[in-house]
């Protein structure tokens, strides 16, 4: 299953230092649970959008993926791909930019050619095969009729809801200052933790230290020993009793001063629900939940 991770660290921003994949390396490993693409996306100081991303197919050289990244941003997204629509390629690994926004999907979307015909204005903005980043481009091209973000993921969402078959529509959309968390349906997890938020800091040398159950995304920040901040995940990361699982159709938003607000913006089971048993073996590999142990 994809892996999805988003952290706002609040005005400041914030040193934190991710590592992408650390699962062993014997072949017979990489052969069955080797990702097809790891991403990080962050923002620098000028407020552009920074993306360290590469497509890894099973045996391939996985030093790109083991490396320790430290960077600096406001806000974080990561990214572990096991492919479901379209090619291990650099343009189908997440996260994607568009208009200065990053974002990354964890879910199947079918009848992808209906859903590119849904886009106009901002069909120029896709560049590679998969259904997330045309579901991105829905939200972006929702977007620039209002300017709206958590409104744009919710008619876009809507849309493919009502329209179009869906297995899930799990994302993380980031800007420079701001997140935003969709979980839909009920088929794959999401978690929101709100570490030492309002009146409440994080206990006195407790440094953001989260690790994927499986060893593939771990992240780590000595700043946030200090800070407040907001974390999104697939899983549970470690054992803070404060991890809330979204409901089905919630939209989470945290804001620059890390206000989390959130709305339940999808009520109704998608129209066309898909089954594993509707997706090919491809793609139904790609959304099956390891059956791990929380991590630690």
């Amino acid at each position: 299953m994809c892996r999805l991770f988003g952290l706002s660290g609040g005005r400041e921003p914030v040193s934190a230092t991710f590592w992408l994949l650390e699962a062993p390396d014997s072949l017979a490993v990489q052969s069955h649970h080797d990702p097809d693409g790891t991403g990080l996306g962050a923002f620098r100081p000028d407020g552009g959008a920074y993306i360290d991303k590469q497509p890894l197919a099973a045996y391939a050289d996985r030093a790109f993926a083991q490396a320790a990244r430290t960077v600096r941003s406001r806000t974080f997204i990561a990214h572990i791909r096991y492919a479901s629509t379209g090619a291990v390629a650099l343009q189908n690994t997440h996260p994607f930019e568009q208009r200065g926004r990053l974002f990354a999907h964890n879910g199947v979307i079918g009848d992808v050619d209906r859903l590119e015909q849904r886009l106009t204005v901002a069909r120029e903005l896709v560049h590679g095969q998969t259904d997330s980043e045309r579901f991105f481009a829905l939200i972006t091209q929702e977007i620039e009729s209002d300017g709206d973000v958590g409104g744009a993921i919710a008619r876009a969402a809507g849309w493919i809801a009502a329209n179009l078959p869906v297995y899930a529509l799990n994302c993380i959309l980031i800007t420079s200052t701001e997140l935003w968390a969709l979980r839909y349906p009920a088929v794959h997890e999401l978690y929101v933790l709100e570490r030492g938020t309002g009146d409440e800091r994080p206990a006195p040398g407790r440094h953001l230290h989260h690790r994927g159950s499986g060893g593939e995304l771990r992240v780590h920040s000595a700043e946030l020993a200090e800070r407040a901040a907001v974390v999104v995940a697939s899983e549970r990361m470690d054992a803070d009793p404060g991890w809330r699982l979204l409901e089905p159709g919630e939209l989470v938003h945290v804001d620059l001063d890390l206000h989390v607000r959130s709305r339940v913006i999808l009520r109704e089971a998608p129209a066309h629900p898909l089954t594993l048993a509707d997706l090919d073996p491809r793609a139904a590999a790609s959304q099956r939940a390891a059956q791990r142990s929380p991590g630690t």
